[in-house]
Parts: structure tokens; sequence; C-alpha cells
């Protein structure tokens, strides 16, 4: 039984990895060395980039994802959640995120059973907070997000970007 469950614990450790990697691929600013964990039990990245946005992505100890951001700009956030779930997922309005008043959005995934919520903030930024999703699916979220920044970064040579949404359970 003690073989096994280490060949167990090798393995969890060995799928822990990949997922940082893939999540670090997805958004290169994540600080995979700096990798620690906090109250998720499990590894956390970190970035900060002035006028992007900081936070943090957890992996939990039951292989779940947690993403707490925060000063993203609004325009980004509403160019991701427009790729990913359209308009009005979140009852932002028609106009998606990048036109939302302020206030606080939030969606409970009956599929994933992740928690959303994005605090649209008044000075042009979003706090956004999503609990218990797949890994999947984050690094889908942080690809179109670094996508997003780039093109925030150089609106001059924002290239069309292709509708990509998060796989489905």
């Amino acid at each position: 039984m003690t073989e096994a469950l280490n060949r167990w614990h090798t393995a969890w450790n060995q799928q822990l990895d990949a997922a940082q990697q893939a999540l670090a691929a997805a958004l290169p600013q994540l600080e995979t060395t700096a990798a620690r964990e906090c109250v998720c039990l499990g590894p956390t990245m970190r970035w900060s980039t002035p006028a992007e946005g900081s936070g943090r992505v957890c992996l939990d100890d039951s292989g779940r994802t947690t993403v707490r951001f925060k000063g993203v700009p609004t325009e980004v956030i509403g160019a991701v959640m427009l790729t990913c779930y359209g308009a009005d997922w979140f009852g932002e309005g028609p106009a998606g995120f990048a036109g939302a008043e302020p206030g606080a959005y939030e969606y409970d995934d009956e599929s994933t059973y992740a928690h959303y919520e994005f605090d649209v903030q008044t000075d042009g930024t979003t706090e956004i907070s999503i609990d218990d999703e797949r890994v999947d699916n984050i690094v889908a979220i942080l690809d179109l997000l670094e996508t997003a920044l780039a093109e925030h970064r150089n609106p001059a040579q924002r290239p069309r970007r292709a509708v990509h949404r998060p796989p489905l359970p």
C-alpha cells in the first residue's frame, strides 16, 4: 500500500507541475519561481504589471484553480469575456463588461461548479475572483487575457482573433 500511495503522490505532484506550466504558458507574467502555498493549500503563482493588473492563481489540493486579480483594465476584461461567453452572460448588459456599470457581477457554473465574480470599479479597472474552476478553463481564459493585454498595450497592432471558448466539460 505504501508503494502505491507513493506512486500516486509522485503522479499528483507531476500533475500540479504540468498545470503550473500550462498556466504560465498562457499568462507569461505569472511568476512560476515564486510559486508557494497560500490558503488554497497548493502552489500559488503571482503577477504584477503596472497599468495591467496584479494578482494570483492558485491550485488547490483537489486540482482546481482559484484566480484573484485586481486592477485589470475593464476594456481588457470586456474583450476576454465577450470572446469566452458573449455579452450579458453575467448580467453586465448587452455591451458586455467593456460597457458595464460599476458593480459586482456573478455567475455560478453548474457544469464545473465554479464561481465567477467580476467587480467593475469606477476607475476603469475590474477585480476578478474565480473559484474552483478547472485548470483547462483557466488556461483558456488566461491565454485570452494575455492576448487582450497585448492588444491593450499596442492598439495600433491589434490582430484579428479567432473566437476561443473554454472547453465544455
